[in-house]
């Protein structure tokens, strides 16, 4: 079903597209992790490009047959540095999508009466919380000069949960088995 609301619509295609951007952007710092010693960090990259992904699909999915041309203003991180920067990069983006423009976009959705574009704003907000935190966790190992600790990075392909070392027995977002979690 297509979004009925213009603004809501327009909060999707740029929801949409800074999620895309944020899937490349972190899968090139990824390699940029590996390539200076830092394994564990570029499968941090790479798990939380693929709840981006999540997060662009469902925004996409939301905006059903609204097929046409369209401007998208969409904030981003651009850049070539070191992965200290990098994650420094990836922490500013996500705590603006945090801070700044879910809750608005939500808080749209809601007004809107736009149930579909409220969930998939509320499950990258969620999402988001997360990445801030892990990305900050990261540049702290490799501020000293560490690779971050962990056993693998889980995603849920529902919502983009993103959790360390185990995936849980239920999304705790969206109520997605343990089973469907991709290990990264």
């Amino acid at each position: 079903m297509a979004v009925k609301n213009a603004m809501t619509a327009d909060f999707l295609r740029s929801a949409y597209g800074g999620e895309s951007m944020a899937h490349m952007r972190y899968l090139y710092w990824a390699t940029v992790a590996k390539k200076e010693g830092f394994p564990n960090v570029g499968r941090l990259f790479e798990g939380i490009a693929y709840a981006e992904y999540v997060h662009a699909n469902n925004h996409f999915r939301e905006l059903g047959k609204d097929i046409g041309d369209a401007t998208v203003t969409a904030g981003a991180i651009f850049g070539d540095a070191k992965t200290v920067d990098n994650l420094q990069g990836a922490i500013n983006g996500e705590l603006h999508e945090v801070e700044q423009m879910y809750p608005v976009y939500l808080n749209a959705a809601d007004f809107q009466k736009e149930d579909g574009a409220k969930r998939s704003f509320h499950f990258a907000l969620e999402a988001e919380k997360i990445h801030a935190d892990l990305f900050s966790k990261a540049k702290e190992s490799v501020k000293e000069g560490k690779d971050m600790q962990m056993k693998a990075v889980y995603i849920c392909p529902v919502c983009g949960h993103t959790v360390l070392d185990e995936a849980p027995d239920k999304c705790p977002v969206c109520g997605a088995k343990k089973e469907m979690y991709k290990e990264f």
